[in-house]
């Protein structure tokens, strides 16, 4: 497709505030402050619940910035392509300035994510480009292009909510030539992304850094839009979707399986430890000569008895659910996570058990992946997976069943008493949304890329 200009020439019109005069013949530094103060107060009429980001970057001109670029700290401009943006009308220069302060709400500057990185800063700007466009406020409206328009169309057919991660992923499974790269450059590469920091994603953002005040002020805007904002919120179609998600709990999947692993003494030669008794007597006892015996046995926690329970309705995606086993399945496969002897049963099932395999050591759980085809198809009902452990219980197939885990899209008939053993409902969702489960169970909503961190780390 062809690349095409600006459709929409945003008014010139200077009503709304002060707006400062240009003087086209000096671009002094004074002048593009006032330029930006003037857009930062546009906004903040507009957009109230936004005043705190909006206040949260000091300007800085420099030369070469490719318009607008920022750190978390500074917004950084070049003081001629502000002039030039200006004078094609204060919506340009509004639309600008909200687009930095969207990726520091939704912390790209500090979240490099995957191996592409020209990807994902298209990704990033096409995240906060669509963002832009939903926005029904005069100060940042404008109709843009058809290409624009198409690509949206296509966008929300594939994605629910189109963050950038769900976008990289999205295009990076598509195999764009270089020709298709410069078209989306073109149409949504609007700042200068040369500022974000290169450094690895962490857990936890360091106290007092950029990205720690950035999710503080995220958080309080999500608390605001929630409570005491959600009349703007109904203005802002898709932002707090966005910021749901961005400010999600993230969890440690290899952490959460260990929730249904049991203490158990196991036969096996502890290298790393030895009887300080037998030490000290043979000092004691030759001066000079140490008697050292290794411990024949440890403690160990890992899985011993545990249900598997995967719904293959046809409201499950059959993906998501090989996906989750693959990735379970690397998990478990790591020689820690089992006793010698375990019992995993893996249920498949929709409204009926469609199949159950038990699993005893590794090299079954490995056949079964190779081998595993999906089996079911229609509606859900949890009962009758409690109902079959139940009996399984009953037949002492366990010896001690610590836990059920329940993969699941959370649309079905739930169990109305509490099973005397722990259960979690697992969501596996590109998108976050949350999903009621019965106050005796616990819920996990996951991603690709939580699994994903999981079994590679």
């Amino acid at each position: 497709m062809a690349m095409e200009e600006k459709e929409d020439q945003p008014t010139t019109d200077n009503s709304m505030t002060n707006q400062p005069m240009v003087n086209q013949s000096a671009a002094d530094k004074s002048t593009a402050s006032q330029i930006l103060l003037s857009s930062r107060t546009e906004l903040s009429v507009y957009m109230r619940y936004l005043n705190l980001a909006l206040s949260a970057l000091k300007f800085e001109a420099k030369e070469g910035v490719r318009l607008m670029g920022t750190d978390g700290n500074s917004l950084y401009y070049d003081t001629n392509l502000l002039y030039e943006e200006y004078k094609s009308g204060r919506i340009w220069v509004n639309r600008a300035y909200l687009h930095q302060i969207l990726h520091c709400i939704y912390r790209h500057p500090f979240r490099p994510y995957g191996n592409n990185k020209r990807l994902w800063d298209i990704s990033c700007d096409i995240a906060m480009e669509y963002i832009l466009d939903s926005f029904r406020y005069h100060c940042v409206r404008m109709s843009g292009t058809r290409y624009r328009r198409i690509f949206y169309e296509n966008l929300k057919a594939k994605l629910k909510i189109p963050t950038a991660q769900a976008v990289y992923q999205l295009l990076e499974g598509l195999d764009m030539s270089d020709k298709e790269y410069e078209q989306l450059e073109f149409e949504f590469r609007k700042d200068d992304h040369s500022f974000w920091s290169e450094q690895e994603k962490k857990d936890v953002p360091l106290p007092g850094s950029p990205e720690q005040k950035w999710q503080d002020i995220s958080e309080k805007l999500q608390t605001n839009l929630e409570t005491q904002a959600q009349d703007m919120a109904d203005d802002a179609e898709g932002f707090l979707e966005q910021l749901e998600i961005e400010n999600r709990k993230k969890h440690d999947y290899r952490s959460f399986l260990r929730k249904f692993s049991v203490m158990k003494e196991e036969a096996v030669l502890d290298m790393d430890s030895y009887d300080l008794s037998f030490y000290t007597y043979g000092l004691s006892l030759y001066g000079n000569m140490p008697l050292i015996e290794y411990q024949e046995s440890r403690e160990s926690k890992r899985i011993e008895d545990f249900v598997i329970a995967v719904d293959t309705s046809m409201s499950c995606s059959g993906e998501l659910v090989q996906e989750f086993l693959m990735q379970t399945y690397k998990v478990l496969k790591e020689s820690e996570s089992f006793f010698r002897k375990t019992n995993i049963h893996i249920l498949q099932c929709d409204e009926t058990i469609q199949s159950d395999e038990l699993i005893q050591n590794e090299q079954q759980l490995e056949e079964y992946m190779n081998q595993l085809q999906l089996k079911g198809g229609g509606g859900t009902d949890f009962r009758p997976v409690f109902a079959y452990v139940g009996n399984l219980i009953k037949n002492k197939a366990f010896h001690h069943l610590k836990g059920l885990l329940y993969f699941t899209d959370g649309k079905g008939i739930y169990p109305g008493k509490k099973p005397p053993y722990d259960t979690a409902f697992v969501f596996l969702k590109e998108d976050y949304s949350d999903a009621d489960v019965p106050p005796w169970a616990m819920k996990l909503i996951l991603n690709t890329e939580d699994l994903k961190e999981a079994s590679e780390s």
